[in-house]
């Protein structure tokens, strides 16, 4: 079925109360963000992939694989899988992406499957047995937990399957720029606390309308505190790469590859767009910093 999703299997909403208030943010930015040029929601119906070279050549050969994509938003991603022929489940946390989610399958008569709810949640609904589990750009600061969101990665890898993720590195979280590149500096902290961090979101704009707010800050999409009624708290985590790793380690999968890039595929406010279409540090930096990183894991085939 196209778009199809199963009565009683979807998760329940969030437990986590930072993770409930994120859910109405996200819910609430639905709505122009599925009419910004950022998704080219218009694009995609068009014929677009919206997946990246290096993306395609990590990941290899999807055709006949079972895959799972975990917080995929519009499902933008997930249906370029399936173009591609992967047999294709996308889950998000937000009911209004997964809605836009499934129009969009249905507009371009693409088969997959969208599922509303907590990635923390995927016990009941998904048994395992997928080839690939993937993830990409702007994810890992929304989880409060790594090592049970690294266990459910591998629960829901089949023996021999793998995990793959994109991601905004670490260190590139770790700056912040008051005024452009004379005010850039080093303001949160690597290691990251218990506690999210806490910032203020703009419901009528985002990373994805070109509003200026930048993908630099932990939560990728924040504007300086206002008292506006149209501004909501939202919260995000600060993992290492340490952590990350030894979480997927923990889990149980082995590390194929870890690459990082001093380039990132969407702007940070103190980088430039090059003539590749990356977005790579201003020339008055003189010094390259990993911008992201792209990870592959493998489940064992055998225990």
């Amino acid at each position: 079925m196209i778009g199809q999703t199963s009565a009683g299997t979807e998760p329940r909403t969030p437990r986590n109360p930072y993770v409930v208030q994120n859910l109405r943010v996200w819910d609430g930015w639905a709505d122009h963000q599925a009419e910004s040029e950022f998704y080219d929601l218009a694009g995609f119906r068009a014929g677009n992939n919206h997946l990246r070279p290096y993306e395609l050549e990590e990941v290899g050969k999807v055709e006949g694989k079972k895959l799972l994509h975990l917080q995929c938003r519009f499902g933008t991603d997930s249906l370029s899988w399936a173009r591609l022929g992967a047999d294709v489940t996308g889950v998000d946390f937000a009911p209004s992406a997964i809605e836009v989610a499934r129009r969009l399958a249905a507009d371009t008569g693409l088969d997959a499957r969208f599922l509303a709810g907590d990635v923390y949640d995927l016990r009941p609904m998904e048994s395992g047995g997928f080839d690939i589990v993937y993830t990409s750009r702007g994810v890992l600061c929304w989880l409060p937990d790594l090592d049970t969101w690294a266990e459910i990665i591998a629960e829901q890898l089949k023996p021999g399957g793998v995990f793959y993720l994109t991601e905004i590195h670490p260190v590139a979280r770790m700056y912040e720029d008051e005024d452009g590149v004379s005010g850039l500096s080093l303001k949160y902290d690597y290691f990251g606390a218990d506690r999210p961090l806490a910032f203020e979101a703009d419901l009528g704009a985002s990373y994805a309308t070109g509003d200026g707010s930048g993908a630099n800050s932990p939560t990728d999409s924040i504007t300086e505190p206002v008292k506006e009624p149209t501004t909501e708290p939202i919260y995000g985590w600060t993992h290492s790469m340490g952590a990350i790793v030894t979480a997927l380690a923990s889990a149980g999968l082995r590390l194929e590859f870890l690459h990082e890039f001093p380039y990132c595929d969407w702007q940070l406010s103190f980088l430039h767009q090059t003539a590749e279409n990356q977005w790579r540090r201003r020339p008055e930096i003189p010094v390259d910093i990993p911008l992201f990183f792209s990870l592959k894991a493998s489940k064992p085939a055998t225990p």
